[in-house]
This record gives structure tokens, sequence and C-alpha cells, in this order.
């Protein structure tokens, strides 16, 4: 038996049950279920269900409740017969914003409502749903196209009829609506589904119908028949509209929690919208009302959980006697107590539970604190709530609620949107887009054009324009060596004359630079593997008890940080760990583990912080967890007497003191420690260089484990580079939720429903606006729209001392609302505060507005976060695309790939220190990675004596490349033919995705994905893949041209004479392997370089296999 049946069966023998279903045989019967509550009622109607079949509506209060009951039919039903019907808004139709998930989700159950299936169907609505009028089953009729595999279609009229039905042709579908058209392959995202459709043509039959994923453009699952139904909200007559109790016909049964309620607020809905609409005449074809509804349900069956419906008074009522799971606030031994005298009356105790490991923990406490005798009997599904039914002697308890977390729900049918889909957009190119060629600097993108080649063969190229109109034509196996130009400021770059040296002067200027610094760098970080530290020793029965305290469930990527840096200290070289984590994410836990260790073998840590707050923010939390551990803690800041701090510094050179927190005054002369063996720096994207130089020096010997939200730039790149090691915790504790992001044109309405219903729910409101004289006029604003908020004003130019008693009164509950400048931005923790309204969003970069985002939501209430901004035409692209990319990525975790973001938006700054943004600025972030890129791999072809590194930090440095590129030359077309992949765009990015493959697997990979996109491979693209193989084995075997022509193959090695490659093993080996085969490999100097030509090489294929046996 499934869980959910042995649950449905705990109450199957009830005699309310029958009663219920006997009351369910009248037709059109109002039926009170008196004392039904939580739980209990998904349990009972599902129970019903089962067995009468048909039609059930279920409307809840708001769309939280709606998904929650969804979730709890789910558990206990078949979940495809389970169906959410939304509202086609993103929060109402008040606010307008057409929402297309909730119209996909909408069409889906008229759909299915239009012909249900045998059985039973189950619809959880909300009042906000309820109230929009739905198309009448005629007309969806009508609307709709089937399409079966192997019926006779030609594409043309399937175009033909996607194009009069309204959808939109666009290159690459990816929202409901659009359509698109390659060969014989017909994408179409129709309304009904959350996935688009690829319907593969054979001549003029529909050969295959198969679902894709909208990010990567593959396919998934193969189907039979599918139903095409287009935007129903657009093109209907309003004649043609009916409530959606009328589209459901009389033999449905509803369900209402409370249904004054419900009724009540279909109207003021209606009120509101008509109040501000310009045609108030069409509301009827928009909205329904009280009285309409009524009188469309006058032929169904109706149960209320409460008989408040004047117009339809209870006609029969059955009694329950349930009453709602008790509060036990974490307090296990009442709740062992509770289970055991239930036992002992006779009543049955399950915990449900779809999470084992929270079973065995609620076993391991009932054993620790002495109640052995609780028996934990678990079901492996839950409910939103638990119950305790006394007519059954049932008591059934969720895990959630004991250890008092929050419940996340899922809405099957929900349009995921990936993130690769909008990183994937950011990086397009687009002609007249600026670009940078490593070799020629900064042109115009122009497009990809056809060329002759010398033998009258057509090949592909990108074509740059440079200053005066030159032209340079780019093969496009040389993708790599070009990049889109971007800079933080939007400014158009220089453009530059193509030959005239300018901008070999700057790469080379900008190479040297980076050459120094990386120079300093290495060494370090090579003196930093070689030296010694402290090895730390492994875990002691300590550090056991105080991971098993921690009130959450570890995540796994929480428990392999936590392992990885375990390792790291117990080795005896320094660790340099980079952690990143969303806000939120459980970082702090991991230090706190990291620290603790460290202070057990009688080490000193250092914990630095950027702000005062955020020192006494941690003093809180490391103390709150160490407290029944013999550590002591203790924190500087600028509110410390210089009598206390003196008393620190006293303790902490004796070594008194465990754990030091504190902001950069901790770097003075004046802090010595007396045995530093751990330093954790905490958001490290906000310390100025001078600070982090000092740090460098500091941690040559120490362990170092830096933590941050957003990594900047800077450091992402260091870790990307190798030169420290990275853990992510992307994964949110389980029951953390998604923070409601929207975007807004600014209004004072939004601003008005924001602040008044989180203070409805006894929340607190941050306010950012990031302009300090004008704080004073928007505390009036906000004074103004609620007059019973007490707002407050707070910003980084007021005394410090007057700041943080702000902050603090703040934390404290004092006022309701914090108008501010980013201050907040700084890491305060302030667990009442779940609603953030950002002012002139447009303003930010992306991490700023992700950091803003994760102050909220941080306890177990839902966060709000509203970003307002001018109209959308006021806009710059950039900013429209910052404030898409923040409302998409509402999940959290997202922090990771907004960084990513980030370092492509902003530019990466301050890479190296202060004086390489003057160099991005002039050549654009990817080309400074390309040219860093190169620098490195010089440095290491010239053997990189960096003076005063010993022999063991010169073998670290020399397992570095000797040329990072190859150039091809071939006769053969290789190129995906304009036939195959028709958008330039798309080539464009397939060449550059090709380009940027690093393996066999890899390519294989694309290889299956662009058969599955395009259909099978022509000759050319096959040759391409090739040429991709033989490029890989030249860079190798060091050679830096190779040329196809003939039957022969003529290769260059490495131009430089003196280059650390003729010393290496790779190339001894070649030499001996072509020495003994002289009738086909002839080695020669050729104007100073070596070369080689091979005989006989009848085509790419053969060639790159040749080089592969060297």
């Amino acid at each position: 038996m499934t869980a959910s049946e042995q649950m449905l069966a705990l109450v199957e023998g009830s005699k309310n049950l029958r009663r219920l279903c006997r009351e369910y045989e009248t037709e059109s019967v109002t039926v009170h279920l008196k004392e039904l509550v939580g739980g209990a009622f998904s349990l009972y109607a599902a129970a019903t269900i089962r067995r009468t079949g048909g039609v059930h509506v279920f409307v809840a209060e708001d769309r939280d409740a709606a998904a929650y009951l969804l979730n709890d039919l789910y558990a206990l039903l078949d979940e495809r017969r389970i169906l959410f019907f939304p509202s086609s808004y993103k929060r109402s139709i008040v606010y307008g914003a057409e929402d297309a998930q909730g119209v996909v989700q909408r069409t889906a159950a008229l759909n299915a409502l239009r012909t249900p299936p045998a059985g039973y169907l189950a619809l959880c609505t909300y009042p906000e749903a309820l109230a929009e009028r739905v198309v009448d089953a005629e007309a969806l009729r009508r609307e709709t196209m089937t399409v079966r595999a192997g019926d006779r279609l030609r594409p043309a009229d399937l175009v033909e009829w996607l194009d009069e039905s309204g959808f939109v042709r666009v290159d690459f579908v990816y929202e409901p609506g659009q359509y698109s058209q390659r060969g014989g392959i017909v994408d179409v995202f129709s309304y009904v589904e959350s996935l688009p459709y690829r319907f593969d043509f054979f001549d003029e039959e529909v050969d295959s119908i198969r679902r894709f994923n909208i990010s990567s453009q593959l396919s998934s699952d193969r189907l039979e028949r599918v139903e095409i139904i287009p935007d129903l909200n657009a093109g209907t007559p309003a004649a043609a509209k009916v409530s959606f109790a009328r589209f459901a016909g009389a033999e449905a049964s509803w369900w209402f929690y409370d249904a004054d309620f419900v009724l009540r607020r279909v109207n003021d809905i209606r009120r509101r919208t008509l109040s501000d609409m310009e045609h108030p005449d069409e509301i009827d074809s928009l909205l329904t009302s009280r009285n309409s509804l009524v009188a469309d349900l006058s032929g169904s069956r109706i149960f209320l959980l409460r008989d408040n419906l004047p117009e339809r008074p209870a006609a029969a009522t059955v009694k329950f006697a349930t009453s709602p799971q008790p509060k036990f606030n974490k307090n296990f031994e009442m709740l062992a107590d509770d289970m055991i005298r239930g036992a002992l009356r006779g009543y049955d105790t399950y915990i449900l539970s779809e999470n084992k490991a929270q079973v065995e923990r609620l076993e391991n406490i009932f054993h620790q604190i002495g109640r052995g005798q609780a028996v934990v009997r678990s079901l492996s599904t839950t409910l939103h709530e638990g119950f305790v039914d006394n007519d059954l002697k049932l008591c059934l308890y969720t895990d959630h609620q004991i250890f008092d977390r929050y419940q996340r729900y899922r809405i099957n049918g929900e349009i995921r949107r990936d993130e690769q889909m909008t990183v994937a957009e950011l990086n397009q190119l687009r002609p007249g887009d600026y670009v940078v060629h490593i070799d020629h600097g900064v042109g115009r993108f122009d497009g990809l054009v056809k060329i002759a080649a010398g033998d009258g063969r057509m090949q592909e190229a990108i074509k740059l324009v440079y200053k005066d109109g030159d032209v340079l034509f780019v093969n496009v196996h040389s993708l790599h060596r070009i990049s889109r130009y971007k800079s933080g400021d939007g400014e158009p770059p220089k453009v530059y004359k193509l030959g005239n040296g300018a901008w070999q002067k700057l790469k080379n200027a900008t190479k040297k630079a980076v050459k120094d610094i990386s120079r300093e760098l290495i060494a370090l970080y090579a003196k930093r593997k070689a030296s010694k530290g402290y090895a730390f020793s492994h875990d002691s029965y300590l550090q056991h008890e105080l991971e098993a305290s921690f009130r959450w469930e570890d995540t796994p990527d929480q428990q392999s940080a936590t392992a990885a840096i375990k390792k790291d200290m117990e080795s005896d070289q320094p660790m340099d760990r980079l952690v990143c984590g969303d806000v939120g994410f459980g970082k702090t836990e991991v230090a706190i583990r990291a620290a603790f260790k460290a202070a057990v073998d009688g080490k000193q840590v250092a914990v630095l912080v950027p702000t005062t707050i955020l020192a006494l923010q941690h003093y809180r939390s490391f103390t709150e967890r160490l407290r029944d551990f013999p550590v002591r803690v203790e924190y500087i800041n600028r509110t410390k007497s210089t009598k206390e701090v003196s008393q620190i510094r006293e303790d902490l050179a004796s070594g008194k003191i465990d754990i030091l927190i504190g902001t950069h005054k901790m770097l003075g002369k004046q802090i010595v420690f007396r045995d530093l063996g751990l330093l954790i720096i905490d958001e490290e994207q906000k310390f100025g260089v001078a600070a982090k130089e000092k740090l460098t020096e500091m941690s040559v010997s120490v362990d170092t484990l830096t933590l941050t939200a957003t990594p900047i730039p800077r450091t992402l790149q260091f870790s990307l580079m190798g030169s420290r090691d990275l853990s992510v915790i992307s994964t949110p504790p389980p029951n953390r939720q998604p923070i409601l992001t929207e975007s807004h044109v600014f209004s004072e309405e939004i601003i008005r429903d924001a602040v008044e219903a989180e203070l409805a729910r006894g929340g607190q409101v941050y306010f950012v606006h990031n302009r300090v004289e004008d704080l004073l006029a928007l505390q009036g604003l906000i004074t103004r729209l609620c007059p019973k908020a007490r707002v407050a004003v707070g910003h980084g130019k007021m005394p410090a001392e007057q700041l943080e008693k702000l902050i603090m009164d703040f934390i404290y509950g004092e006022f309701d609302v914090l108008v501010s400048t980013t201050i907040v931005e700084n890491g305060i923790d302030i667990p009442n505060a779940n609603t953030i309204i950002v002012d002139n969003a447009q303003n930010f970069g992306l991490s700023d507005l992700h950091q803003l985002r994760g102050r909220v939501g941080r306890s177990n209430q839902k966060g709000y976060c509203y970003l307002l901004s001018p109209p959308d035409e006021l806009l710059s692209s950039d900013a429209r695309r910052r404030l898409r990319a923040i409302e998409e990525f509402s999940d959290l975790g997202s922090g990771f790939n907004i960084a990513m973001q980030d370092l492509d938006i902003r530019g990466a700054g301050n890479l190296l220190g202060a004086e390489q943004s003057g160099f991005i600025a002039d050549i654009g972030f990817e080309t400074y990675q390309k040219i860093m890129n190169e620098a490195v791999a010089e440095l290491r072809a010239e053997g990189l004596h960096v003076p005063g590194l010993s022999d063991g930090e010169q073998e670290v440095v020399e397992q570095m490349r000797f040329i990072d590129d190859a150039h091809i030359d071939i006769e053969v077309e290789a190129a995906l033919p304009d036939a195959y992949v028709s958008q330039q765009a798309e080539r464009l990015k397939l060449y550059r995705e090709l380009d940027s493959t690093k393996d066999e697997e890899a390519l294989q990979a694309f290889e299956s994905r662009l058969a599955d996109r395009f259909g099978p491979l022509p000759r050319a693209a096959k040759e391409l893949l090739n040429v991709v193989r033989l490029r890989w084995e030249a860079i190798r075997l060091g050679m830096e041209r190779v040329k196809v022509k003939n039957g022969l193959m003529i290769v260059h090695f490495v131009g430089e004479e003196n280059s650390p490659f003729y010393k290496s093993e790779a190339f001894m080996t070649l030499l001996q392997r072509v020495t003994q085969r002289p009738d086909r490999f002839v080695l020669k100097q050729h104007n100073n370089r070596l070369a080689m030509t091979v005989r006989n090489v009848k085509d790419v294929e053969d060639a790159y296999k040749t080089l592969q046996q060297l």
C-alpha cells in the first residue's frame, strides 16, 4: 500500500464519511461540514471524491491556501487529475500585468473540464481567479486544433492556422503563444501545457510529436496527440464569456472554506477594477459578480465549512469531532507525553513526514530526553496541517509543524524558465554590437557573411568593421578570439584602425600589468601552497555535539562545504577557501563550525566583518550557537569604550579569548593575537583594496575562509583561475521560501497596498531609496498613504552612533517602516521585516538588488520584494534586463548565477586592483580575461622565474600549457549550412558553443543536440566537428598552424625557439615517433621555425587521427 492509500484507509470506516457520501447523492444540496478542520478537511474530501467520482471545485481564501490544499490532494489522490485554476494576472486584475503562466494553467483546467476523464477531477482555485470570466465550452471547442502523429497535414497549413489564431512567429519558442519553423520542424507553445511541442513533418505527414525543454530547446518525450489552443483572453468576444461556475456546469460539486468571504471578495475586486476602468461598460466581459455566481451555482452541490451563505442556507449538517494539531513549540517532552497519553486512551498517533531523516531525528530526541516509550509511527507523505479526530481516535501530526518549519508547496504545470535562457540572451551578439578581436582591437560586428575562398568554395565568416570602414573577415574557427565589448558605463568604446599598432600597444601595456600582478599573485599562491601551515586535528566529540544541535537540516551543499573546510584545515597547507552561498543559506553555520574546530585545538580565530552592526550580529549568532561550549567569544566595534577595548587587547594577547569578531580595526598594529589559526572574512566584497592587501600578507600561513553571498567578480575570477578553492552552497534550507518579486511602475497604490498588507500581518517594511535628500519627502508620502504606520529615516551620512541606535530600534520593533539608503544591504538581519520596496530600482546593479532582496523572508514568513521604476520606455535596455533577470530568478540560490551575469553586465571593475579598471574600460571585460589568460600562459612559457621561489614552488607553476590556440586551414567546406540552420544569430551561438567545447564527450553531446533540433547533420557540419578535433590535437602537440591540402598536412610548431616546449616530454616523444617513419613525416626548418610535412592525409578526419597517434 502506498502512503496515501494508508492514510485514506484510516478514515475508510468513518460513519461521517458514509453520511457525507449519502448527502452527495442528492442533487443541488447544500451541506454544512461542522467542526471539520485543517488537514481533516483535505482527507475527508479526498476520501469522498474517491468514492463518488465526478468533478469537484475547491475554493480557498487566497492563492497560498489554494496551493496548500492542492498539495494535500496531490498527496492523497492521483496527481494527474488534480488541477490548479489561478488568476490570469500577476497579483489580481486590479494591477493589470497579465501572467502567461496563469493563462496556461487556466486553459489547461478549462480543457480538462470540457472533456472530464472517467472517474474524478478536482480543481483548486481562489477568489481572484473565480472573479474572472472564461470562454464558454463551445468557443473553446471551436478554437482548439487537435493534431495526431500520422495525420496528413502540410507544415504550411499548420503555420497558416497558427497565424490566424494569433500565434507569433519567432526564431526560437520560449513563451506561450509563439511558434517557429525550421524546414520540416515546427515548434508550437500552446496555451494548454507548460512545455512547447515539436512537430516533425515527413513530406505532408506528421512524423512525430515531442515535448521539448525551453532553455536547452532539446526534446524530451513523444506524444500521440496534442491540442493547440490560442490565448483565449485575447480574441474572445464579450458575449462568449461566462462565469467559471457556469462553465463547470451543474454536475460539479463546490467545496468552500468560507463562501461568504469568497463572494464578498469577488465583488470587491469588481468594484476596484471598475473604478480604474476607462470604459466601465466593458466590466461584464472581464469579471463576474456575486449575484451571477450564486445564480450559476444554483444547480450544483455545495459543501460549506462555515454555514454563512444567506442565499443558500445548509439543508443538511454532518458533524465531525476534529481539532487542529496542538502547538508543541518544539517542546519535544510535551509532544512525547501527548503521544504516550494518547496511546493510553486508545488513540493512534502518526507522524506525517516526507523526510525519513526527520523521523529518525525525532526518535533520537525521544531517547535522549528519556521518553523512549513514545512510539514513532510514520507515514511518508504529508498534509499542510495536522489534526486530531476524536471520533476515530486518530492523531495525525505533521513534522513541519512539530519542528516549526515552513512547508513549501509546488504547483504542477508551472512554466520553468531556466536561468540559462536569460544568460544566453544577455550574451547574444547582434549586428551593430561592439566586439573586440584580441589581435586587432575594438570594431563593430556586422553579421555572418559568405566569402569566396581561394578555390571557388564559399566559406562562412564573421564580418567586423573597423575605423574608416576597414573590414576584417574572421573565420568561424577563430570565433574564440572575438568577444563582445562590455564595460561598466555603457559609453561607446573607441574603434581602432586596422594595422597601425595602437591596439597592440594598449594590449601590451595591459598584458605587462597583468603579468606583474600575476607574478606577485602566483608567487603568493605558490608560497602559500609550499609553506607549512598548522594541521588541525580530527573532529572531537565536542564538534559532533555542536553539529547535532543545529536547528535546520544540513543541505547537501552545506555538508560538502563543511567537509571540504575540515579537510583543508586538517592538511598542513594553509587553507584558502571561498564559500559562496546565497543570503541566509547557512554560511554562518559553516563558519561557526570551522571556528569551533580551531578553538578546540587551542588556536585563536579572527572574524572580520565590514560593518559595526554586522559585528554585533555575528557576535549574537556565535554566542547563541556556542553557549554550551567552553569557548570565549568577544567583539570589537566602535560602540565599545577605550577601556573595554584595551581589556580585550590584553586578554587576546594572553590567549584568554578564542574568537574575536570585529571590523577592519582588527587589522591595526595594536591588535596582537597570541596564536592566530584561522581567519574568517565575511562579505569580502565590502572591503577596500588596502584592507585586502593587508589581509593578503596576513594570510600566507594562516588558514583563511572567505564567506560571500554575491561573489564579486574579482573574487570569483580568482577562484575560477584556480588560485583558491571554491565551495558553493546553492541549495536553500529545504523549507526556505522563494521571495515574491515584482517590478512595477512607481505608483502610490502599490506602496500603500504593500505596506498595509505587511503591517496587517504584524511585520515591518524596508523602503530603499538611494538619494539622501529625498528621504524625508518619502517619509511624508508613506505617512500620508498609511497614517497608522510609524516611519523612520536612516542613511549613511548620519553620525554612526545615531544610525546604530536607529537600527537597534528597528530590530526591537520600535517602528514599522524604515526609509533608508542601501545601508540595509550590509547584512542586517531583521527576521520581522518581510517586505522590501526598492525605489528607482533601475539604478541598482544586479548583485545589489539581489543582496537587498535577501534581507527579507529570513524567517518562516513569506517575503515580498517590490521593485519600482519609471515606465519601460524610459529605461535603458541594460536596466530592463536587470529587472527582468531579478524578477525571474525569484527562487533563492540564484545569487551565484546573478554574480556570473553581473560579471557580464558590469564588467569586472576592479579585477586585480585599482590600476586595472582603466584597462578594462578600454578593452572590454571578456577580452581582458583573454589577455589575462594569454599573459598567464606566456608567463608559463617563459618558465616564469619569479625571484624567491623554491624548487617546490617552481613545480607548482610549471604545470601549465605551451600554446593556447592553433590556426587550422583546410580545403573542404566545414560549416553549418544555411539550409540546415537558417537564423544567423543561432548559427553564431552554435559556433561559439562549439568553439568552447573541451573534450570528445562534450562534442558528441553537441552533435546529438544539433540532430535533435535541426535534423540529421549534413556533410559540412560533420567536417566542422572534425576541424575542432584537429585543433585540440594541434594544441596538445604545440603546433601553431595546421594546413590540410592536396593530400598533405603541413604543421608549424611553436614560434619561440627557446620555448620550454622544445625541452618538454611531449616534444621528445613526438620526435622519436616521427623519426621512425621518414617515409611519411618530414621535419624541416622554415624561416627559423620548425615545420613538418605529413604525406597521404586523405581528409580532416584522417589528419586528426594521425596526430592522435603521435
